[in-house]
Parts: structure tokens; C-alpha cells; sequence
């Protein structure tokens, strides 16, 4: 794209283990977060075989939110404070990891004899610094309680936040955005401004954003309202994110966020140590990764 007030990233694959490939747009070397969102992997589609072992064991988290969102399959939620949740597709599903939570997400039982197709994104919401040791949560929002607004040639899902009259009952943190924005051949949308900071990212088709081409896994950060169109010969699906930015930097590394260096390896150190809370009925666990960054 042209336009100099619109930065693209076109993110990188990351194996989050056997075999389970993501393409992870944020955090990136241009850019670490959208309003608060500090992380974004989009996940498939792909098919998996009934031998595939796609769960993900248990591993802990600070000073973050994890936002999971299914277009396709299901998985099953387990974290330290109890909660037992099937994920499926259409619903938000916000864990607030707070000083500290652990969870697995796994394959649901019945569907590990067939093939299932897997296909979704995970966003991590960093949370203010003043609430970055708040006490852990989970939400589920049923698929059923996401409020649709339906457009002149486009469908919206009002996921987090507020747009075109419509307010999802999702209770963010910070002023938080989040769409999935269904579009219909040949059709344009106009998208207000609705976040100080907003990125349109491409689920599945080519668009056009403000005249420019827009490959499907590119994000667009824009400045400001844009002008988004389909000129495919078929319905194409993107999502918006954006929000209020937060206050000062944030400090990644591996599933630790915080606002302080010191904080984060303070947690890999209580990992190691096994001092976070168990998830109950798991016994396996993910371990430290072996590099470090250089801050540590």
C-alpha cells in the first residue's frame, strides 16, 4: 500500500508445537501493540488427522488478557481457577491472567476419532499497569449474546467494544475494539473511526483499504477512518482491532507480559519453581523455553 499514514505487517509462522503452526502478527519489529493489544496469531485452516496432537499443556500467564475466537472446530478451556469451558465457534472467551493463572486448551474428547478442521485467532489484551496484578478471571461470552449489526452489504459481529449503535456485553479492562466484519462482493464499507488507534487485518480474501491492495494475513494499521472494499468475486471476511493505547512500553517473553522487566522474571523464576497454581486434572506442563532475552 501507498498511503504513507497506513503501516503493513505481514507477520511470521511460529510452530507452537507438534506440529501446531500460527502466523503471528503482532508483536513485530514495526510495531508491538494496536491500542492494547500486544499479540495477535491467526490459526489455520487446517485439517487435522484423529493422530494429530494439536493440545496445548499447561502454561502460565501475567499481566495479560487472552481473547480466543473460533471460525471453525472447538477446544476445551482449563485453567487453575476451575473454569471448564468449550470454546466454539462465535463466542469470546477473555481470561484475565491478572498476577498470575495457568490453562491448557485442549481437543474436546469427541472430537479426537475423525478429522476436525481447526481455524481461529488468539489476541493477548495487555492490561493497565495499575491492574496488572488484579486477581485472575475467565468470561465466556456465548456466540448467542454477540451483538450483530447488519450494513448495506456487510454483516458486523460486535465482539469487544461499541460500534454502529451496538455495545458488546465483553467488559474490557481499557477501551478495547474488536470486529469481525463479514463483506459481500463488490461492496465497500465505511469505516468510521471508532478507536484511537485500529488495524483492519484480512482473514481469508484480498480487500482494498483506502484504494490500496490488502493481501488476506496482512494488517493494515490505519490512521483514522477508512474506506474498506471487496473486489473479489466472493464474500470476504476481516476483522478490526484497535482501542485506547496504553500508558508506557510493555515487556514480552514467552507468556509473561508486564510493564516491568523485573516482573516478568520474577514469573519464569515462579514457574520453575512450580509455585503457580495447578489446573485441576492436568498433570503435564510446558517448560521454560531455554533462550532468553537479553534483558533477562
Amino acid at each position: 500500500m501507498s498511503d504513507p499514514d497506513t503501516l503493513l505487517l505481514s507477520g511470521h509462522e511460529s510452530d507452537l508445537g507438534g506440529g501446531f503452526i500460527v502466523h503471528r502478527l503482532l508483536p513485530s519489529g514495526k510495531r508491538q501493540r494496536v491500542g492494547p493489544f500486544i499479540f495477535f496469531d491467526h490459526f489455520g485452516p487446517v485439517t487435522h488427522l484423529p493422530e494429530a496432537n494439536t493440545d496445548v499443556r499447561p502454561h502460565p500467564h501475567i499481566g495479560l488478557a487472552t481473547v480466543t475466537y473460533l471460525f471453525e472446530g472447538a477446544m476445551m478451556h482449563r485453567d487453575s481457577l476451575g473454569s471448564v469451558q468449550r470454546i466454539e465457534p462465535g463466542a469470546i472467551n477473555w481470561m484475565n491472567a491478572g498476577h498470575g493463572i495457568v490453562h491448557s486448551e485442549r481437543t474436546p474428547d469427541d472430537l479426537r476419532s475423525a478429522p476436525r478442521t481447526s481455524h481461529g485467532l488468539q489476541l493477548w489484551v495487555a492490561v493497565p499497569a495499575a491492574l496488572e496484578e488484579s486477581e485472575p478471571s475467565f468470561a465466556h461470552t456465548g456466540a448467542e449474546q454477540i451483538p450483530e449489526v447488519p450494513l448495506d452489504g456487510a454483516h458486523v459481529r460486535v465482539l469487544v467494544g461499541s460500534a454502529w449503535g451496538a455495545t458488546s456485553p465483553v467488559k474490557p479492562a481499557s477501551d478495547t475494539l474488536y470486529l469481525d466484519i463479514r463483506l459481500e462482493p463488490g461492496r465497500t464499507l465505511d469505516l468510521p473511526a471508532l478507536a484511537p488507534e485500529m488495524a483492519v487485518y484480512g482473514v481469508d480474501r484480498p480487500l482494498t483499504v483506502n484504494g490500496e491492495p490488502l493481501a488476506p494475513h496482512t494488517m493494515a494499521v490505519i490512521d483514522g477512518a477508512a474506506q474498506v472494499r471487496n473486489d473479489t468475486d466472493g464474500e470476504l471476511r476481516f476483522v478490526v482491532i484497535g482501542g485506547e493505547p496504553l500508558e508506557g512500553e510493555r515487556f514480552i517473553w514467552w507468556n509473561f507480559v508486564s510493564s516491568r522487566k523485573e516482573r516478568v522474571v520474577q514469573a519464569a523464576q515462579d514457574w520453575d519453581a512450580r509455585r503457580f497454581a495447578d489446573v485441576p486434572g492436568e498433570t503435564e506442563r510446558i517448560d521454560l523455553p531455554v533462550r532468553r532475552p537479553h534483558w533477562f
